[in-house]
């Protein structure tokens, strides 16, 4: 092996060897931010607004008072009740009928996906950094993931060092296929105590052009 090879190899198992702590430190410190966040989040109950577009049309925005239940799990109680459309009668009726099941099936196994990613599970980041998966981006900020949940799929945490908060978090990954993308963009926002918190999400789909953009406000103790 020519000595230019042997000097790059070399610098590459270097920065292979230095950046794992870097990443295992970040990891834990992302960790940290979740669980201390989701414990002070526990205290506060606030309203969720969704809004649901297809084709860049608005379909659906329905609202929901969510707070923290017995066993840690976020109950969500229906503010608005959604408006409710009279079907078509005849042949018209049952395609109407047909797509609005085939869209339903969608939206299961699209909200299936997406729990796989949201929330982060704190094992299942551990067991991916452990596999060699995960990377940081210093300049970025960033600590990336890929084929985290799914091979071509990525998820994406920016984070504060100095604030330890979360400043977003993405997901890239696909459906029934690679043609079949979709993916979550979430931004972080803190209330007056420091506690981090979701602003807004939104979940896509390009096959479908599917958007449903959730915001989260109106936080009270």
């Amino acid at each position: 092996m020519r000595p230019l090879a042997i000097a790059i190899l070399a610098a590459a198992c270097a920065a292979a060897q230095t950046s794992a702590p870097d990443v295992q430190q970040r990891l834990a410190a992302v960790k940290q931010a979740i669980a201390e966040n989701r414990q002070r989040l526990q205290a506060y109950t606030w309203t969720e607004s969704t809004e649901l577009s297809l084709k860049g049309e608005v379909k659906k925005v329905d609202q929901k008072e969510c707070h923290y239940g017995p066993d840690g799990k976020v109950v969500k109680v229906p503010i608005t009740a959604p408006e409710e459309k009279k079907a078509p009668r005849g042949l018209k009726g049952k395609v109407v009928a047909k797509k609005v099941d085939e869209f339903k099936d969608y939206m299961d196994r699209f909200g299936s996906l997406i729990s796989r990613y949201v929330p982060p599970d704190p094992a299942s980041l551990q067991q991916a950094q452990a596999s060699g998966k995960a990377t940081l981006d210093k300049a970025e900020g960033t600590l990336v993931f890929n084929d985290y949940a799914k091979p071509g799929d990525k998820v994406t945490f920016a984070f504060d060092p100095a604030a330890r908060r979360l400043r977003s978090f993405s997901v890239s990954t696909y459906l029934d296929g690679p043609e079949d993308k979709v993916g979550m963009d979430a931004r972080f926002s803190s209330l007056a105590d420091g506690t981090n918190f979701v602003e807004e999400s939104i979940l896509t789909s390009a096959s479908k052009q599917l958007k449903i953009k959730t915001t989260n406000f109106g936080h009270k103790k």
